[in-house]
């Protein structure tokens, strides 16, 4: 019998009532691995009824319980890791070790979250005025909600709701549609490990649940990562609906090597950062800013890439494996044709890549793909490909190549190879890119900072985990405090002054 993919409601595991159902597809066979119904209006209106009760409850819970909390989940993670790692390998075509990747990236947040009680102290000042003391608390916002993509189905769900709940807020997720099957195996873990039955709140569909969510009175924050277009939809939808949200969006990240940079290390990089996880990476590395001569090492570049061979999440020989949908596979492909008939060198074609005993319909494979001779015009540079596609163009000086990033409209990562601190230094400065590598090529912070996009790759204010996703999802809450000993003379204070 097929597997139906259940929504958690209030504690309890139930299929879907909506009227859309959806296909679970494995991406490197089309075997469908699972089906799922979406939730209805009436679930989703179960879903933040327990959600709110759950919040009344669990803000009244001391922050070093909720912090056992988090340790619990984090030490179950890393009990399952192996076991998340495969489950999600098929569900989203990742090569295993990929897979596990993503898990671990999520288990560190969680990390994050076991000190949340440091992390929530607030602010004092005694005598802010004569015998007048200030301070502040940083309190839980009520019922958040995360908008997840397919790409990362487990590392971005835990930048969410584990920090959220740690604030003592209570959670919602939507999961992506395409390969939700990791979220709920995770949520299951988090309720074994003690959670109240009702803090997490999972439901699954599309654009018609995103929209109740984003306009559900009783929601006060929604996080959400995701293409450029739905970030933006996301941001102005709820804040229309006077939400706090959080939106990541696209990405056009930029490597600049320098002459002096060292070879293999710059080559190793461009490759495993350009069509690693089929570059389906909002940090992945999409083009390559060759300054002087830099340009030397595009024979090399080409050498390297060709040797990379995707294949199916169990091959210990594959660099990565397919693209999540036939409709991405489409999308890239025309993009590359676009890229050709508009006069970029094309160096690698991966479009006709197959695998062994496999049909070319029987999965959304592409080869790593090389274009050189780009210039900022071109389709290929102006969208994020989301495919396993490496761009490069060529510069006179950092100067330069500066001058090309900082007129792109996407800022979420960048880096520069280069043997010189002065360059270095220059770029960082300069760049007006949120997440800046020097002489590493994919600058993901570790979660003691915070995942920093900027210009069209993020809307909002606080970005995600580290200490601006704590502010993110509390509120802060000021007292003025003066006690008196006996009756005070003098006439009344008619000014704002504190006296």
């Amino acid at each position: 019998m097929m597997q139906q993919v259940k929504h958690l409601i209030n504690g309890e595991w139930q299929l879907g009532e909506g009227q859309t159902m959806i296909d679970v597809v494995n991406p490197a066979n089309q075997n469908v691995l699972a089906t799922q119904t979406a939730a209805s209006d009436l679930q989703l209106e179960r879903a933040v009824a327990a959600a709110e009760l759950a919040f009344l409850q669990w803000r009244e819970v001391p922050a070093p319980e909720r912090a056992r909390l988090m340790l619990n989940f984090q030490h179950s993670l890393k009990l399952h890791h192996d076991e998340l790692g495969e489950l999600l390998a098929q569900d989203t075509g990742k090569t295993f070790a990929d897979a596990k990747g993503d898990v671990w990236r999520g288990i560190e947040v969680v990390e994050q979250a076991c000190g949340i009680a440091s992390q929530m102290m607030g602010e004092t000042l005694e005598n802010a005025a004569r015998g007048i003391d200030c301070y502040s608390y940083l309190q839980p916002l009520g019922v958040c909600a995360g908008i997840t993509p397919f790409n990362f189905p487990a590392m971005i769900p835990l930048w969410m709701f584990p920090l959220a709940t740690a604030c003592g807020n209570s959670f919602i997720l939507k999961p992506s549609e395409q390969d939700p099957l990791v979220p709920n195996r995770i949520a299951e873990l988090f309720v074994e490990c003690g959670a109240p039955k009702n803090l997490l709140q999972v439901l699954h569909g599309g654009p018609k649940q995103v929209d109740a969510l984003l306009t559900h009175p009783d929601i006060k924050a929604v996080s959400f990562v995701g293409s450029a277009p739905v970030a933006e939809h996301i941001y102005h939808t709820g804040s229309q609906h006077n939400k706090r949200v959080q939106a990541f969006a696209g990405a056009k990240n930029h490597m600049v090597v320098m002459p002096d940079a060292n070879a293999s290390q710059v080559v190793n990089a461009l490759v495993g950062a350009s069509v690693g996880a089929a570059g389906q990476r909002c940090m992945a590395i999409s083009v390559a800013v060759l300054v002087g001569d830099a340009k030397a090492l595009i024979p090399q570049i080409q050498m390297e890439m060709k040797k990379v061979r995707p294949g199916v999440w169990n091959d210990p020989e594959a660099g990565y494996g397919p693209l999540i949908s036939a409709a991405s596979k489409q999308r890239v492909a025309g993009l590359i044709q676009q890229g050709i008939e508009e006069g970029a060198e094309c160096l690698l074609d991966g479009r006709d890549f197959r695998i062994a005993d496999l049909t070319a319909a029987d999965g959304n494979w592409l080869g790593p793909t090389l274009f050189a001779n780009v210039t900022p015009e071109m389709a290929i540079y102006q969208q994020e490909i989301f495919g396993p596609v490496l761009l490069l163009m060529t510069a006179d000086s950092l100067d330069d190549a500066l001058t090309v990033i900082n007129r792109n409209p996407f800022g979420n990562g960048c880096s520069i190879f280069t043997s010189s601190g002065a360059a270095a230094r220059t770029f960082q400065r300069e760049v007006t890119v949120g997440q800046v590598g020097i002489n590493v090529p994919i600058p993901v912070p570790l979660p003691c900072f915070s995942f920093t996009g900027w210009k069209g790759s993020f809307f909002g204010d606080l970005h995600a985990y580290g200490k601006q996703a704590v502010r993110f999802y509390t509120e802060t809450k000021t007292i003025t405090s003066r006690w008196f000993d006996g009756d005070v003379a003098g006439a009344p204070n008619m000014t704002i002054q504190l006296k």
